[in-house]
């Protein structure tokens, strides 16, 4: 199993420090190195200003997001930054949730999945440097009865085959995320619940294709804690994990929470959503359980640590991306110096 970090958004007052924890991660041999975007900071631009000042470690999108670009401009972007990287981009793609898509990018957020499918497909076929022409529901190229013709991308990427990967957590964007991508980017994994909640609809998509889970990558991301008082540790994730289950998207369109009720937190997720929509978000925190904040992190000692990530490794996970916590800089790189201890100590280095 393969280590990643995720440096989250830009612009959170961590800028210069986050440069530094990606230096050290491309130190300690880490595989990549993603960041993300909302609705502040954009994901090409932090992915080249960390890809210029590192030498080996990829750099990968988590995610661009498909309402804000056109899926040319995905593929402009993706073949520059692979150019420019030596050949370490890695493309994440997602369709971001129905309050960014229409509230920010004024894009309309319905069918989503054939959203994706489409533009994969332009994507891929935009890098793969054929003249673009494309006929579906919501995409059609060139435009019919104007001046625009089939063209071809210019630039020509560092590799054939830039990696693409596509953020779920619904059972059926998991089946198709098997089916058409090259790796899926999930949020809160629990290794206890990984075959049932992901890793079952991914295989399942990659048979429709008539493909294995041979070279398909599973890349979690986990916050990474590291101390004695496991129970403290996670109490400093209750509001991130409350933010997320209780809060993103709308009552009816919040993918978290109905991932967390798929794992056994029905009542609970309930909970947290109606004191986080209600205003009531310290509630909203201490409705969380303890035990769904656990078994979504990686908390405590390197040797607990250790036993974690041998669990996530046994459940098919591939590249296990961490988040490194820490109210300091040094703080952050003890930690991600501690996951590849831990990564040695559960023999999968």
């Amino acid at each position: 199993m393969r280590l990643g970090i995720n440096l989250g958004y830009w612009g959170a007052g961590m800028d210069g420090d986050n440069l530094e924890v990606a230096r050290e991660a491309d130190r300690l041999g880490y595989d990549v190195c993603w960041a993300a975007e909302a609705y502040g900071s954009d994901v090409p631009t932090v992915l080249s200003w960390v890809a210029a000042q590192t030498e080996r470690i990829d750099v990968g999108s988590a995610i661009l997001q498909i309402p804000a670009r056109q899926p040319a401009m995905t593929a402009m972007t993706a073949a520059t930054l692979d150019s420019l990287s030596g050949g370490r981009f890695r493309l994440g793609l997602g369709v971001s949730g129905p309050q960014v898509s229409e509230g920010w990018y004024g894009v309309k957020f319905d069918k989503p999945l054939a959203r994706t499918r489409e533009y994969v497909e332009i994507v891929r076929k935009a890098m793969s440097r054929e003249r673009l022409s494309y006929e579906g529901e919501h995409w059609t190229l060139p435009l019919p009865g104007g001046p625009g013709k089939p063209i071809k991308l210019t630039v020509h990427p560092q590799r054939e085959h830039i990696p693409l990967y596509i953020a779920a957590i619904g059972p059926r964007n998991l089946e198709q995320t098997g089916e058409i991508a090259d790796g899926a980017l999930l949020i809160f994994p629990s290794a206890d619940h990984l075959e049932e909640t992901a890793i079952s609809h991914l295989r399942a998509g990659r048979e429709k294709a008539g493909l294995t889970m041979d070279g398909f990558d599973v890349c979690p991301t986990v916050p990474l804690a590291v101390g004695d008082d496991v129970h403290a540790l996670a109490d400093t994730f209750r509001p991130y994990t409350a933010l997320y289950v209780g809060g993103m998207g709308s009552r009816k369109q919040n993918f978290y929470n109905q991932l967390a009720r798929r794992m056994g937190y029905e009542k609970e997720a309930a909970e947290v959503q109606d004191a986080y929509l209600s205003g009531d978000k310290d509630g909203a925190a201490a409705a969380v359980p303890h035990q769904l904040i656990d078994s979504t992190t990686l908390l405590g000692t390197v040797e607990r640590i250790a036993d974690r990530m041998a669990a996530y490794a046994a459940a098919g996970v591939t590249t296990l991306t961490l988040s490194p916590s820490g109210f300091t800089l040094d703080e952050r790189i003890a930690a991600l110096r501690a996951g590849t201890e831990a990564l040695e100590r559960a023999g999968l280095a």
